[in-house]
C-alpha cells in the first residue's frame, strides 16, 4: 500500500468512527508523525478527504474535519430515499433470489451480533455492508451504485451516532431483513416501500436522540 493510501485509509476510518471529531484540525506535521509517514502522503490524503467532503479548508486553521448538522442529515436522507428506494426495486427485479434469501436469514440473527461485547458493532455493520454490496451488484447500474457509495461515506458517520443504541439497531435489523425478504421475493414495490420505511425510522431516531454538534458522539 502506498504511503498516501495508508494515510488516507487511517484518517478516513478515524473520521468515520468519530475518533477525529468534527472541527478537529488535521495538521500535516502532527498527522505525519502520528501515522508514521511523511508530510506529502498526508497532504495527498487530506486532498482526497476534502474531495469526499469529510474534511474542509478552514482559512488560517488549515484542514479540519467537517461537521454534520441536522440540515445535512435531512439532505442526505432525501437523496438516500431516492437512490436506495430505486436500487431496492431494481434489485428485486434483477437480483439473484438465493443471495437475498441468505441475507434475510442472516439479518434475522443480527441481534446475536448486536449483543456481542463490541461497542462499535463491527460484525453487525459488516452484515449491513453485505446487504449494500449485494444490492449494488444486483442492480447492474454502475452510475447508481457509485452515487450510493459516495453517499455512504457520510452515512456511516451518521450511523455511528446510534452505535450504542441496541434497541434501535435491533429494530433496524428487522427492517433490513424485510428489505432483503422483499428483494428475494422479487417484489419491487414492497422492496422500495420497506426501504422507505427503514429510512424514515432511522432519520426520526437520529434527529430525536442525537445532536450532531455534541462533542461526545460515542
Amino acid at each position: 500500500m502506498r504511503a498516501s493510501d495508508k494515510a488516507y485509509a487511517a484518517l478516513r476510518e478515524d473520521i468515520i468512527e468519530w475518533r477525529l471529531a468534527p472541527g478537529t484540525v488535521l495538521a500535516e506535521v502532527e498527522q505525519s508523525e502520528r501515522l508514521g509517514v511523511s508530510r506529502t502522503p498526508v497532504r495527498e490524503a487530506l486532498s482526497r478527504l476534502t474531495a469526499e467532503g469529510l474534511t474542509t479548508a478552514a482559512g488560517g486553521r488549515g484542514v479540519v474535519v467537517t461537521d454534520i448538522s441536522l440540515e445535512d442529515i435531512d439532505e442526505m436522507f432525501e437523496l438516500r430515499e431516492t437512490l436506495e428506494g430505486k436500487a431496492a426495486a431494481l434489485a428485486a427485479e434483477r437480483g439473484e433470489r438465493t443471495v437475498f434469501e441468505q441475507l434475510h436469514a442472516d439479518l434475522l440473527r443480527a441481534p446475536e451480533l448486536i449483543s456481542q461485547d463490541d461497542p462499535a458493532r463491527h460484525a453487525y455493520y459488516a452484515l449491513v455492508g453485505r446487504l449494500d454490496e449485494a444490492i449494488d451488484a444486483a442492480i447492474s447500474n454502475s452510475y447508481l451504485a457509485q452515487a450510493m457509495r459516495s453517499l455512504r461515506v457520510h452515512l456511516v458517520r451518521v450511523r455511528r451516532l446510534a452505535a450504542d443504541d441496541a434497541p434501535r439497531l435491533n429494530a433496524a435489523a428487522v427492517e433490513h431483513a424485510a428489505i432483503a425478504e422483499a428483494i428475494a421475493a422479487g417484489n419491487a414495490k414492497l422492496a422500495e416501500a420497506a426501504t422507505t420505511l427503514h429510512l424514515h425510522r432511522s432519520l426520526s431516531h437520529v434527529k430525536a436522540t442525537h445532536s450532531p454538534n455534541e462533542e461526545n458522539h460515542g
